[in-house]
């Protein structure tokens, strides 16, 4: 089968690999229908390696590049491993990209995310840019015959989104701003809308994201490129300021953006991957007992998020800017989002 397979900084190869052998125990091999790219699929392109393991195995998994890319994804369960329940040969599914070693003391409460030895399908072990792949059964969530697989292909996604506002939490009344206008943070503002924000204000520079914000709901869509973006969510709070900020960017610049537009004992939830430090003023803290909280993948979100976008409170199908095939994954997939980052939210691709 092909796959788009992981060699090494700007080296990611279209190439003829064996397909998976008959899962083993706990496991399923799932037909893959639809698997976006990623902003970790790019970072690894880009400037990689960044998580994939390289020259020592990874604890879990024991993988090591060369690595099947891509954990977005949504598919056919084609065969099943032995001691499998949840799921059987048929169901429509959108497995999450965690795998977890359910020993430490995170996953003995279910914190899976902070596993000791936590891994992602596509990044520590062969993933889905390609026909099949085989995944842990505790991974796999059914989907309902009214979704779509290229709805379900973004439900891992949103989910990061909405475990972010989950983090907070944010509550009915709130007043939120999102920091970026990509896949995570659109699908955070439309979880903040879901989850009864008042206000939604998005802060963006990008155009055409912008548009996709004030179309999925934003109350305001702000460009500190043209306005003071921490007095204008100052005026649109009252002067308070924002209970909730959800940084999404991964930025050395946005942290301290998004604990500035805070209202005393406000919360910034940082949701973004950061490449480098960011210089916090830790006074503009402690004074006002601000918060910052982490926020990993999810944490039980996948199954709700499967429900909204089947009933129309979510919208995943807006989000979709690209459809291609797997041979186009370089030209019309990595290097369309490095060249027109700014005009796509997220390319989804067909192995088929």
């Amino acid at each position: 089968m092909k796959a788009a397979v992981w060699y090494g900084k700007k080296d990611v190869r279209v190439v003829d690999v064996p397909e998976p052998p008959a899962p083993k125990p706990g496991w399923v091999k799932v037909e893959v229908e639809w698997c976006g790219i990623c902003g970790s699929d790019l970072h690894e392109y880009i400037a990689g390696p960044i998580f994939i393991p390289v020259d020592k195995p990874h604890p879990l998994t024991g993988g090591t590049a060369p690595v099947i890319l891509g954990h977005e994804f949504s598919g056919t369960v084609v065969e099943v491993g032995e001691g499998v329940k949840n799921v059987k040969v048929g169901d429509r599914v959108a497995p999450d990209a965690c795998q977890v070693c359910w020993e430490c003391y995170s996953c003995k409460r279910y914190d899976y995310p902070c596993c000791e030895k936590l891994a992602f399908t596509g990044l520590h072990t062969d993933g889905a840019f390609a026909r099949y792949v085989n995944v842990p059964a505790y991974t796999i969530y059914k989907i309902p015959d009214t979704m779509t697989f290229e709805q379900a292909a973004l439900v891992e996604p949103i989910s990061v989104g909405m475990h972010a506002v989950r983090r907070a939490p944010v509550i009915a009344g709130n007043n939120v701003v999102v920091i970026g206008a990509g896949t995570i943070g659109l699908s955070a503002l439309q979880c903040a809308r879901v989850a009864g924000a008042a206000q939604v204000i998005v802060i963006e520079v990008a155009k055409a994201r912008k548009e996709y914000a004030k179309k999925l709901g934003a109350t305001a869509v702000l460009d500190p490129t043209q306005c003071d973006v921490v007095a204008e969510v100052f005026k649109l709070t009252d002067g308070i300021g924002a209970d909730v900020s959800i940084e999404c960017v991964g930025s050395d610049k946005t942290t301290p953006l998004s604990l500035a537009v805070l209202r005393p004992r406000g919360i910034s939830v940082q949701a973004g991957v950061f490449e480098r430090e960011s210089s916090i003023n830790f006074n503009g803290i402690v004074f006002p007992e601000k918060e910052i909280k982490g926020s990993l993948a999810y944490n039980g979100e996948f199954a709700p998020v499967i429900k909204m976008i089947d009933d129309g409170r979510l919208n995943a199908d807006m989000m979709i800017t690209g459809r291609i095939k797997l041979d186009e994954i370089i030209e019309k997939g990595f290097e369309e989002l490095i060249n027109n980052k700014d005009e796509n939210i997220k390319i989804i691709v067909s192995p088929k």
